[in-house]
């Protein structure tokens, strides 16, 4: 296999497996999908990191398997390879992704497909593709823009420099920066605190969110009200509502 899940404590951990560098060849792309809709379906994952391992999150596409393809080729798997990172991106979930080492081209793409990144010091992030010839293919176009602007998106796609960790914190593409040896400890950990919150109202804020950028402003309220107004049908906010009532805030336990 080249990625696996692993669950623990409500916390699914999509694991990148494949040495030296966890280059995204297509074998591990269509993995990450599978990964996400089975992170997606399973009750006992409430929670989600993202992490390749102590030494590298991943260095990006495999080259020499995409140099290989022509034209119709790529316009046939442009869309496998983005719908993969989407599947990601789509997980109803919170999600973190846990950086260590470089994060290029399709590797720093899968970390903007997370919620929250957490970066270690030794951090390299960028979207290279332009050195090749090429633009990044799997979100980094309209990700990269929308999370930390246009001007700095266009700055790194088109230079294709590399951003170290504390640069990365400043701009806004990574959320935190920790030492590297406790990167997914600290994610793993971000995450185990989400997986006891209210599972459907946690799905519901990052589908209003998520949905509400990629429109104008009233049609975004009117999402946000209609998730609103459904929560109040679940068990989760009776609970929370006479915890609150009966104990005070900030002390229920939600199933």
């Amino acid at each position: 296999m080249t990625a696996n899940l692993e669950v623990r404590d409500g916390v699914g951990t999509i694991l990148l497996d494949r040495p030296p560098m966890n280059a995204l060849d297509v074998a591990t792309q269509d993995r990450l999908r599978e990964l996400a809709e089975e992170a997606t379906r399973r009750d006992d994952v409430r929670a989600v990191v993202l992490y390749g391992g102590e030494k590298v999150f991943a260095a990006g596409a495999d080259i020499k398997e995409m140099q290989a393809m022509d034209h119709p080729a790529m316009v046939v798997r442009s869309k496998a390879l983005q719908d993969s990172f989407t599947a990601v991106a789509r997980i109803p979930k919170p999600v973190v992704a846990a950086v260590t080492g470089y994060a290029l081209g399709g590797g720093c793409e899968l970390a903007l497909c997370a919620d929250f990144r957490i970066a270690g010091d030794n951090a390299k992030l960028g979207q290279p593709e332009i050195l090749l010839g090429l633009i990044p293919g799997a979100g980094g176009t309209q990700r990269l823009a929308r999370l930390i602007g246009p001007s700095r998106a266009k700055d790194l796609i088109f230079t294709g420099r590399h951003v170290r960790a504390e640069e990365a914190l400043a701009i806004g593409l990574v959320d935190r920066v920790v030492p590297a040896a406790e990167v997914y400890e600290q994610a793993h950990a971000w995450a185990a605190k989400l997986a006891k919150g209210p599972a459907l109202a946690l799905r519901a804020a990052k589908e209003a969110i998520d949905a509400g950028l990629e429109t104008d402003i009233d049609t975004g309220l009117t999402i946000e009200r209609n998730w609103f107004a459904g929560l109040f049908a679940t068990e989760d906010r009776e609970r929370g509502m006479r915890s609150f009532a009966e104990e005070g805030p900030g002390k229920a336990k939600f199933l």
